[in-house]
C-alpha cells in the first residue's frame, strides 16, 4: 500500500537521462559485440586477402567463394528484414513477422540447393 504510493511520487531517474546518452550506450554496446559475431567475422573475411585467413573452422572446411555466396545471402536477408521493420510505412512493418517465417523455408529449401549440406553445417555452425 504505502511503498507502492512513495513509488508513484518519486521521479523516474531515467527519464533525466538525455536520449543520445542512450543511443550511444547501444552503439557502443553494438559495435563491441560484432567480434563475436559470425557473419560480422564472414563479412570481414570479403575485404581481407585470403593468407591472412584466420584459423576458423568454416575457413578450413569450406571454400572461400562459397563462405561469400553465404555471407551475401545473408546480407540479403538481413537488408530484406531492415527494410520491412525500418520501412516508413505502417503496413510494410506489419510484415515483419511473416518475413521472420519466410526466413526458415530459404534455409532449409533453397540455401541447400544452392550451397551443399556439408558446407551449410560447416558454416551454420558454432566455432
Amino acid at each position: 500500500g504505502i511503498n507502492a504510493e512513495y513509488g508513484l511520487m518519486i521521479p523516474d531517474p531515467l527519464n533525466k537521462v538525455p536520449i543520445p546518452v542512450f543511443y550511444g550506450l547501444f552503439v557502443y554496446l553494438a559495435i563491441t559485440s560484432l567480434g563475436e559475431f559470425q557473419m560480422w567475422e564472414r563479412f570481414v573475411l570479403i575485404f581481407t586477402e585470403q593468407t591472412l585467413y584466420p584459423p576458423f573452422h568454416y575457413v578450413r572446411r569450406v571454400p572461400q567463394k562459397i563462405i561469400h555466396c553465404f555471407t551475401l545471402l545473408q546480407l540479403l536477408q538481413l537488408a530484406l528484414l531492415c527494410l520491412v521493420s525500418f520501412g516508413g510505412s505502417a503496413y510494410l512493418k506489419m510484415f515483419f513477422p511473416f518475413v521472420i517465417i519466410l526466413l526458415m523455408p530459404i534455409r532449409e529449401k533453397v540455401l541447400p540447393t544452392l550451397i551443399s549440406e556439408r558446407h551449410l553445417v560447416a558454416l551454420d555452425g558454432e566455432h
